[in-house]
């Protein structure tokens, strides 16, 4: 009976060992979705007023293992092109927060656009709060990105 208990425990420490060190997708999908940036079309940060337009199912693409949606096919073929360019940092997950070092879901209608790239945020306090001191977080979230996602 000691063995079988002995064996248990250690395959028992084995899994929770495993499911600690793993790490999440590089993009943030939701729990009940494949859908980057909540469905929105990331090209359209970058035109026009720089407000984000929702995708659509015709004008499709995966990438990194989620299913990413655009406006229209001039812009689906833009980020095929170049997707680095135009998918938001940290896969889309909270910049804030992985500058914490740990993983939050971005909200796609908070966002900001420093440079030419686009981060997202939790939520307009937490944007609030990441706003002025963006210019430390980012060098921060940089560094601990690739250490919470399994890229």
């Amino acid at each position: 009976m000691n063995t079988i208990l002995s064996k248990s425990l250690v395959l028992l420490s084995a899994f929770t060992f495993a499911l600690s060190v793993s790490a999440e997708d590089p993009i943030y999908t939701g729990s009940f979705s494949n859908k980057a940036v909540g469905g929105y079309d990331t090209v359209s940060y970058f035109q026009g007023t720089g407000k984000p337009e929702k995708g659509v199912k015709d004008f499709q693409t995966e990438w990194r293992g989620a299913t990413w949606f655009f406006a229209n096919a001039e812009n689906l073929e833009k980020f095929k092109a170049d997707p680095e360019k135009y998918a938001p940092q940290y896969g889309g997950y909270c910049a804030w927060a992985v500058s914490q070092g740990y993983l939050a879901k971005g909200d796609p209608l908070v966002y900001e656009k420093v440079g030419d790239k686009i981060y997202l945020n939790y939520n307009q306090d937490v944007s609030d709060k990441w706003e002025p001191e963006k210019d430390t977080l980012i060098p921060a979230a940089d560094e601990k990105y690739s250490g919470l996602v399994d890229l």
